[in-house]
Order: C-alpha cells, then sequence, then structure tokens
C-alpha cells in the first residue's frame, strides 16, 4: 500500500484551518464588493433612464406648443409618458434690450416643467416670438 507523501517535518500536507478561513474572507470582501459596484450601476441606470423619460417628454411638448395664434398667457398642464407636465407663457420682461412699442411683434417666456412620478423635476426655458393683432 502506497504511502502519502509527507512533509520534511512529519505533518501531512494540506490547508490549514487559518489558510481556508483567510480563503472565504477574501471570497467574501470580494462579493461585496462587486454587489456594491452593481448595486451602484443600478441606480445609475435607473437614474438616466429617469432623465431620459423627462428629457423626451420635455421634447416631444416643446415640439407640439401650440401654434403661436392659439398660444397664450397662462398655462397649460397634462400627463405624458406617466410625467406631469406644465407649460407657463409670460410676457418676456428681458433686461438690456429695448421694448419698441410700434413693433408688430412682442415676445413670450415659455416655461416647461415635467415632474416624474418619483418627483424629479426638469425645466426648460424659452422665448418665442408672437405677433401682435390687429387692433
Amino acid at each position: 500500500m502506497p504511502r502519502a507523501p509527507r512533509s520534511s517535518d512529519g505533518v501531512t500536507a494540506g490547508f490549514t484551518l487559518i489558510e481556508v478561513l483567510i480563503a472565504l474572507a477574501v471570497a467574501t470582501i470580494s462579493l461585496v464588493a462587486i454587489g456594491s459596484v452593481m448595486a451602484t450601476t443600478t441606480r445609475g441606470v435607473r437614474s438616466l433612464e429617469q432623465h431620459v423619460s423627462l428629457m423626451e417628454s420635455a421634447r416631444t411638448i416643446a415640439t407640439n406648443l401650440p401654434p403661436r395664434a392659439q398660444l397664450s398667457l397662462g398655462s397649460l398642464t397634462g400627463d405624458m409618458y406617466g410625467n406631469r407636465w406644465r407649460i407657463d407663457v409670460s410676457p418676456f420682461l428681458g433686461s438690456g434690450i429695448p421694448l419698441v412699442a410700434d413693433s408688430p411683434w412682442f415676445s413670450q417666456t415659455i416655461r416647461i416643467r415635467v415632474q416624474s412620478p418619483s418627483g424629479a423635476i426638469l425645466g426648460l426655458e424659452t422665448i418665442r416670438l408672437q405677433r401682435r393683432r390687429a387692433e
């Protein structure tokens, strides 16, 4: 019957309990680090998806504004892609730009605010020229 090889000091070869515990500790730390990276990545992806949804809603709203003749001062609200939106139209009161009383045009400030169900908000602001109505 063949004998098991012995080390020079007479102890049989193998892993000690301390070596096994250290290996388990290293494996555990590695798995925790990987889990942490996965959780961070998942949160980042959710945040990006939410931002893309808000941007898509805002872009659709901005490109589908009512025609100039129908856009009046005040607010419009609605829902799109599960997001609530609001459009506020007010006179543009820019500093440093002289107002010309006899001009056939005047400018309006249009603020678009989109809010996701989780509470994230995206706001856009633009200026639109509006033809004065003949009096």
